[in-house]
């Protein structure tokens, strides 16, 4: 079975198993941005995906319940950065590479801030995408990179947002495909992986030290204060009021 999952470092702990444990070898991985994640499994060229949620509910894929990618409240790698007062975004220019961020942005500043910008896609750099934007989406790894507390902009952290408007987790992608194939996956083989990636956090830094550049205790307190990898009910009530939202976006 060919699975995609996402190449940020928010995915390491899920795979590690896959990549490094007991589970390597049971499926056939491939590495893709978010958005590519969807993409490939809507094409039939994956059959398990870690899709960005706006894409499960867009296709009407299955997912597997138990582990996914989520917040509960600061996220630091999904942020909306502004050269004006929210209110007054008009134009927003989003990383390219995503689905859910884009809906959720466009959901927080209809129903938070009441406006609706116009959205372009860019590759993640900032200073080119303010150049001609009102805002900027960043997510993952090049989000990751900026320093909030720095930049001579507005910004906001959109895992604290959704979870100040709603009390609710947010969940940003699962392991989701079609019914038949969410059927077939082995989930203990999922949790398994996961749990691999728990037990070796500390390879998981090192490694995103040397592969990525960050540093050990960023990398650290990132995926074990920032990401909830682990969903239960109210992870699963929070995805559903994002679904319900993403369906009354134009």
């Amino acid at each position: 079975m060919r699975v995609s999952a996402v190449s940020y470092l928010n995915t390491w702990p899920l795979v590690w198993g896959f990549l490094h444990g007991r589970q390597q070898g049971l499926y056939d991985f491939r590495f893709d941005l978010p958005a590519v994640c969807a993409a490939a499994v809507a094409a039939g060229d994956a059959e398990i995906g870690l899709v960005p949620c706006a894409e499960v509910e867009r296709q009407d894929l299955a997912f597997l319940p138990g582990l996914g990618i989520a917040c509960e409240g600061p996220v630091r790698s999904i942020l909306l950065v502004s050269k004006v007062p929210f209110h007054q975004i008009r134009t927003l220019a989003a990383d390219s590479g995503s689905r859910t961020s884009v809906a959720l942005t466009r959901i927080l500043l209809r129903d938070r801030y009441g406006c609706t910008p116009s959205v372009t896609r860019q590759a993640p750099s900032l200073d080119q995408m303010l150049a001609a934007s009102d805002a900027a989406l960043v997510i993952g790894d090049p989000a990751l990179r900026l320093d909030p507390d720095t930049l001579p902009y507005n910004v906001l952290d959109l895992g604290s947002e959704w979870t100040g408007f709603t009390g609710l987790p947010m969940v940003f992608a699962v392991w989701a495909g079609r019914a038949e194939h969410i059927a077939a996956a082995n989930p203990t083989a999922f949790a398994d992986s996961y749990r691999w990636g728990l037990e070796h956090m500390e390879d998981i830094a090192r490694q995103a030290e040397t592969e990525r550049g960050f540093p050990q205790a960023v990398a650290r307190d990132y995926l074990t204060r920032s990401i909830v990898f682990e969903l239960g009910p109210r992870h699963l009530e929070g995805l559903s009021r994002f679904r319900a939202l993403v369906r009354t976006l134009d």
